[in-house]
């Protein structure tokens, strides 16, 4: 836990390499700016649902230190992923230069409490030391308090429901 007091919630979450791989592929993609999009599930995180995939979605700040999903783009989001009776399990964004923590202003900005906020780092030393990819962690955050939930990696390339990213790189 790094601020406030304990959440409920999942201990720990897994993600599999095709969603690990979407993100990253959209952070690099969109690099120099922050890039972000969101993870659907059956259920949020929060409540133990599963992630199912990864939608990239374009960053309408266009800033290396600032996310802002279009609010026409998370409304079509929202709509498609209600008809479905799934969740936005968790909300993903990139940090060029900094590592995979929140920000004041991440935290501030944090409207889902029952999604975990996916935080993917480009710096070189947040790299993972065994596959040099870059480093990504999740976060809980309610109230303006953070606790960090553990990401594991899920062995299989395709996890059931899982699928590749239906979204699109952003880049302007």
């Amino acid at each position: 836990m790094v601020a406030g007091t304990d959440h409920p919630g999942p201990a720990s979450v897994g993600l599999s390499q095709t969603i690990r791989e979407a993100i990253i592929a959209h952070a690099r993609a969109e690099d120099p700016n922050e890039a972000c999009g969101l993870i659907i599930g059956d259920r949020p995180a929060g409540a133990g649902g599963r992630a199912l995939r990864f939608e990239a979605t374009a960053n309408e700040a266009a800033s290396p230190y600032r996310y802002e999903i279009p609010p026409a783009e998370l409304y079509r989001l929202s709509v498609a992923v209600d008809d479905a009776d799934q969740s936005f399990w968790g909300i993903v964004h990139s940090h060029t230069h900094t590592p995979a923590v929140p920000s004041a202003t991440d935290i501030g900005l944090a409207f889902y409490p029952d999604a975990l906020y996916v935080l993917v780092s480009l710096a070189e030393d947040e790299r993972d030391p065994a596959t040099g990819a870059p480093g990504i962690r999740a976060w809980r955050i309610v109230g303006g308090s953070i606790h960090e939930v553990p990401v594991e990696k899920v062995a299989t390339k395709d996890a059931p429901g899982d699928s590749a990213s239906r979204g699109r790189s952003a880049r302007r």
